[in-house]
């Protein structure tokens, strides 16, 4: 296996795939001059990166074929490129000019299929299960022993559980707080993993279930039930009863085959590592791809980590009117900082550095290849629904919990979840843990459901991106679960900007 990496013929750097110590003498197969022999200047870890060519203070370093910052002092040949000479060439709000690249306009085939559950409005579930969601978060533990009397009360049922996501909102929240809360849970509600859905209120929070219901918007009766804590004599026998009515329901769908282009699947990175942009992403941007080309639709947020790369996103819009959507999508996080006092390109976090991530730029190019090389056809506001077949933007920070949760109630049946350093997290839906290399693969098998760390050690990517298209239909069809499923990791986080009383 090689020492090293280089991504792009362009790039003034190559990624390490072993530790190199300082004053090593090395051979590095380069792109555009060949075998060349470089001594190491410093100790670089695994994953790091180390310089080709002499990069002069405040010359762009590139990797990626694009810039992922600026020098802080005169590099040479075999310096170790991190944090300590590297800085963010990013500053302020930016103009930005619809430059469109030729695009793919095939039409998409739809070959493949899965066994999923047809909902009465006629959208497709890949799991058949009960969820309780709670208006306010003073009865987290009500609703989490209703879950539990459920799943021991159904357990022989036709269901896969009956599931709960605590959350602290719905109280005393006040304006676009209150309205962020309810159009997250709401966008929850419809959601067809959810064959039924109990929605518990204890009845004198803000977020209150008359309004609540408007929020939501048409559903089956038969589909959602709801409960007020305060108006019950037994509000545990009241739900346990209510969610018998959910079950019964439930049992009305079985698995039939629908095409891929039923299919939503979630693009998301976190504790991303030096591997992210060499392995898992890239990966999954495949997988992405092909998804699209089936008429399926990937989703794709974590705004603050598409700063330093936007650009690739925009330019992939497919008309002038997305681009402004993508425009507004990228200007708009940078405002929130901004009203908050914030350093618009405080990234990367520690585990990133120590990774081997150095700005934020090279975060991002990393992060954005989840979504492939397809069209942007539409971008969505933070808890709304996606609506377009084809790649999407959805508005969510990049905080794991908050990003995830975005992603399951734009409509999202499963999450990618590419990781370099490792989560035990899952979301409300099934949420796929991709390795970016072995070494974490191995050892913390019952967090990993897929190693693409096996891209450095000899497989293409072509073999491996069928393998996990194959192993997604699968899960969509009942087949398998992920260990976030296996274990219980099942949990939400809702993003929170305003007022509180």
């Amino acid at each position: 296996m090689n020492k090293f990496v280089q991504l792009h013929s362009n790039d003034d750097v190559v990624i390490s795939l072993e530790g190199i110590h300082k004053g090593q003498s090395l051979q590095i197969q380069t792109k555009d001059r060949g075998m060349i022999q470089i001594k190491a200047n410093d100790h670089i870890p695994k994953g790091h990166k180390m310089l080709l060519k002499p990069v002069k203070r405040g010359e762009d370093v590139i990797k990626f074929g694009y810039s992922i910052g600026k020098a802080r002092e005169d590099l040479s040949i075999g310096d170790w490129i991190h944090t300590h000479n590297l800085t963010s060439g990013l500053h302020g709000i930016l103009d930005y000019s619809y430059q469109p690249s030729l695009q793919d306009t095939n039409e998409p085939s739809q070959n493949h299929t899965f066994q999923g559950y047809i909902r009465e409005n006629g959208e497709v579930g890949i799991r058949n299960e009960i969820w309780i969601i709670n208006t306010v978060g003073c009865i987290n533990k009500t609703c989490e022993l209703l879950a539990k009397m459920g799943n021991e009360e159904f357990k022989d049922r036709q269901i896969d559980g009956v599931h709960h996501f605590s959350h602290p909102y719905g109280c005393s929240q006040l304006g676009d707080d209150l309205t962020h809360t309810q159009k997250l849970l709401a966008a929850l509600v419809q959601h067809p993993n959810a064959a039924g859905v109990l929605v518990v209120g204890l009845g004198c929070e803000n977020n209150q279930i008359e309004a609540f219901k408007e929020v939501i918007g048409e559903f089956p009766p038969s589909r959602v039930k709801f409960l007020k804590a305060q108006e019950v004599h037994d509000e545990l026998e009241s739900g346990l009863r209510l969610m018998g009515e959910l079950v019964e329901y439930a049992e009305g769908f079985i698995r039939q085959t629908v095409p891929v282009s039923k299919l939503k699947i979630g693009l998301k990175c976190g504790g991303s590592d030096g591997f992210s942009g060499i392995t898992a992403n890239p990966l999954v941007g495949a997988v992405s791809d092909l998804i699209v080309e089936n008429g399926g639709t990937t989703i794709l947020t974590e705004v603050p980590e598409m700063f330093g790369a936007e650009t690739i996103l925009m330019n992939r819009a497919r008309d002038e009117e997305t681009f402004k959507k993508i425009v507004g999508l990228i200007n708009d996080f940078k405002q929130y900082f901004i009203r908050h006092d914030q350093e618009i390109y405080e990234n990367p976090s520690p585990g990133n550095k120590e990774g081997g991530i150095s700005t934020l730029e090279e975060k991002s190019l990393g992060c954005t290849q989840k979504g492939g090389h397809a069209t942007v056809v539409d971008v969505s506001p933070y808890g709304q629904r996606v609506e377009k077949h084809g790649l999407n933007l959805i508005n969510s920070p990049g905080n794991d919990l908050i990003s995830v949760t975005a992603l399951a109630a734009a409509g999202a049946h499963i999450v990618l979840f590419t990781t370099g350093r490792g989560t035990p997290f899952g979301g409300p839906v099934p949420t796929v843990k991709i390795a970016t290399n072995s070494e974490l693969a191995n050892r913390k098998k019952h967090w990993f459901d897929y190693n693409a760390g096996r891209l450095i050690e000899g497989q293409k990517i072509d073999e491996l991106k069928d393998e996990l298209f194959h192993y997604i239909l699968e899960l969509s069809s009942g087949k398998k679960k992920t260990n976030n499923e296996k274990f219980g990791y099942r949990e939400i986080s809702i993003f929170k900007e305003g007022v509180i009383l």
